[in-house]
């Protein structure tokens, strides 16, 4: 066999990404989430695409469901599952609100989960997309893989250079988010993540690292403090964060590696 032979040979193969996203209430995002998703660089013969709908108003799974069938023909696999949890944030109230944060965090940690269980499948990687993210480099999930790290996220923003959007990743207790970092070092070193994209090593979800559906801790590293400094724990994807320091991994952003999440 020639030389080149030999390197075509023992080139490794791309690892197995499972694109994981739970859905709720955004129906008028199906056809531009498959789009996006075939702009990818990645082989898309290496992609699995796995998707959790709960409790949508709008028609939101039949919506993904037609979407689903063309789709398949381009990725590995496309699996849409249902899983209602029947909670709706009251009428009135910003999903922001500090009423609802404890039960409606931990509804989503529980459909992150339920996602994770049943699609994950033999990937080798976990890419979690919000469904309202917008806009990101073709080659996102190549950048990624290319850090090396076992839990990595881009800074999620509304406008590209503006504040990030997805404030559940921070360090120094809170105090500093990845728009405080830009400019800095390439990569970051976080005590929480978010989950509007983060990759994940798919074998430490498989040794345990979820998403807590419950306040999780206190981890005394990193916990942030309530009113009379008494430390608390986290939920869902900062709790993940917690979890993950508590299991000898560390999580990773980068600061000026920006995706967008649409404006509302």
């Amino acid at each position: 066999m020639s030389i080149l032979g030999n390197l075509l040979k023992s080139k490794p193969k791309p690892p197995r990404v499972a694109i994981l996203t739970p859905i709720k209430d955004v129906a008028d995002q199906a056809e531009d989430y498959f789009r996006r998703l075939r702009q990818l660089t990645f082989p898309p013969q290496n992609i699995s695409v796995g998707l959790l709908e709960s409790d949508s108003r709008d028609g939101t799974y039949e919506a993904f469901r037609r979407q689903c069938g063309p789709a398949a023909t381009h990725f590995r696999r496309v699996e849409l599952w249902k899983k209602d949890f029947n909670f709706r944030i009251p009428t009135g109230l910003p999903r922001w609100h500090p009423a609802v944060q404890a039960e409606r965090r931990a509804i989503l940690a529980r459909s992150r989960n339920h996602l994770l269980f049943v699609a994950l499948g033999d990937a080798d990687w976990a890419l979690w997309l919000d469904a309202d993210v917008i806009e990101f480099p073709p080659d996102i999930i190549e950048r990624l893989l290319a850090f090396g790290k076992d839990i990595v996220h881009p800074n999620c923003v509304k406008e590209y250079g503006g504040p990030s959007f997805d404030l559940n990743a921070w360090r120094d207790r809170g105090k500093s988010h990845l728009h405080d970092l830009r400019n800095g070092a390439e990569l970051v070193e976080l005590e929480s993540v978010g989950g509007t994209m983060l990759l994940v090593r798919a074998d430490w979800h498989r040794a345990g690292l979820i998403f807590p559906p419950f306040y999780y801790g206190p981890n005394h590293r990193f916990a942030r403090e309530k009113n009379h400094g008494e430390p608390r724990g986290e939920i869902e994807t900062e709790g993940f964060g917690l979890l993950a320091d508590d299991m000898g991994l560390k999580c990773w952003g980068v600061p000026n590696l920006e995706i967008r999440h649409r404006n509302f």
